[in-house]
Formats: C-alpha cells, sequence, structure tokens
C-alpha cells in the first residue's frame, strides 16, 4: 500500500482541526447552523478515521508517528473546547457564569480524555465521555433557561468524574438492536434539526428529545440491571 495511504488517513483526521477553526469563526459571528455543521462533519469523520487507520494499517507503515495523539488533539478540540466556546459565547447564559460555565466544560473535559479508565469491559464509558458538542446542541435546539442550563452543564461535569456508565452507541451488547436503532433515529433527527436551522417542529422536537434521553440514561439502566458474579 503507498505511503500516500497512509498519509491521507492521517490527513483525515487532521482536517478535524480545520473544521473546529471553520466553527470557531462562526460562533464568533453567531452562524449556530454552521458551527454545528462543521461539529457534525468532524464527529462523522471522527467514526471513519479508525476504521480507516485500521485498514491502512497506519501503525505499522509509519510507527513514528502518533495517530492516537493526533486524534485526542482534533476530538478534544471538536468534542470539548468549541462546545465550550459556543456556551460562552452564545447567550444561553449571561455572564459571567457563561464563561464560567465555558472554563468548567473545558477543564473537565480535558481531564477526561487523559482518563485511561473511561473504557469498561462492556465497552461502555465509565463517568460522561466529554461528548459536549451533543450537549451544547441539544441546548441550542431546546434552550432550557439559564438556571436548568447552568445546572445540566454543572451536573454532567460531576457526571464525569462517578461510575456511572454511558452507552457506546456502535459496541453496546446488551439491547444492541434497539439502541443501534436509536442512534440511527437520533443521527437522523440532527441532520434535521440543523436543516432547521436548530428550529425543528413538534415532531422532531419531541422525538430528537426522546432519542437523547435513551442514549444519555440506556447505559445506567444497563449497569444497575447487570448480573452479578
Amino acid at each position: 500500500m503507498p505511503q500516500l495511504t497512509v498519509w491521507a488517513v492521517h490527513l483525515l483526521t487532521a482536517s478535524g482541526a480545520g473544521l473546529a477553526l471553520v466553527a470557531a469563526v462562526a460562533a464568533a459571528n453567531d452562524s449556530w447552523q454552521l458551527v454545528f455543521l462543521c461539529l457534525g462533519i468532524a464527529f462523522i469523520i471522527d467514526g471513519v478515521d479508525g476504521p480507516l487507520a485500521r485498514w491502512a494499517h497506519v501503525k505499522e507503515r509509519l510507527p513514528w508517528f502518533d495517530g492516537s495523539a493526533l486524534d485526542f488533539v482534533v476530538d478534544y478540540t471538536n468534542y470539548v473546547f468549541i462546545p465550550a466556546y459556543v456556551v460562552a459565547e452564545s447567550g444561553l447564559i449571561s455572564e459571567p457564569f457563561a464563561t464560567i460555565c465555558g472554563i468548567v466544560i473545558a477543564i473537565v473535559g480535558a481531564l477526561y480524555f487523559a482518563d485511561k479508565r473511561m473504557k469498561t469491559a462492556e465497552h461502555s464509558f465509565r463517568g460522561f465521555p466529554a461528548v459536549w458538542n451533543a450537549v451544547v446542541y441539544l441546548l441550542m435546539i431546546y434552550r432550557p433557561g439559564e438556571l436548568i442550563t447552568v445546572a445540566l452543564v454543572a451536573s454532567f461535569a460531576v457526571l464525569t468524574f462517578l461510575p456511572a456508565e454511558f452507552v457506546h452507541p456502535v459496541r453496546v451488547v446488551r439491547l444492541r438492536s434497539l439502541t443501534l436503532a436509536v442512534t440511527l433515529a437520533w443521527a437522523v433527527l440532527s441532520v434535521l434539526a440543523l436543516v432547521a436551522d436548530l428550529q425543528p417542529g413538534p415532531i422532531v422536537w419531541v422525538a430528537f428529545l426522546a432519542a437523547s434521553a435513551y442514549l444519555g440514561v440506556i447505559g445506567i439502566v444497563l449497569q444497575l440491571t447487570r448480573r452479578r458474579p
């Protein structure tokens, strides 16, 4: 396999950093639809670059280049830092709480990415898995009010350090078919909400909230109902 293919995979991963910059510029101009379009594309790239890297045998063909480190840098930027910036700049929360919440997200997310215990034996995430991009997207759509927004940010920040489990929507074992179906529905509904400029109609509004709630709690439900040896 040509060395160019290996570099193409790494370039695909690195392109997420470029998307993060576009998202930051868009956020500075209150172009929220473009912000979450960039974050959504980055999310898709993050889902495909791993399998592509394994297919291309990038570790064997380019052993001196750390693709995992590159992936962590890009993921932190798109999953944590840009959402933190959106919270600080979007008007969801008044100052000084907006900046404080943004700082909390940035710091807590950085700590989570350094935690080597984030994955469980059942391929779940231990603690809230720093998917602040999804949380902030939901906050921008539903705009629950300042007090609830602050409470939600604080709650997810605390959950980052608790042993509560959050499901991996692809690698889940129990209720796999249902969870995959809800994940697919969530993806479709998120696109419909984006096309509607973050103001979806009532059907999408309710369905998207229900799918998000399922994905948010099903990991804890599976954890509590796990058979003990």
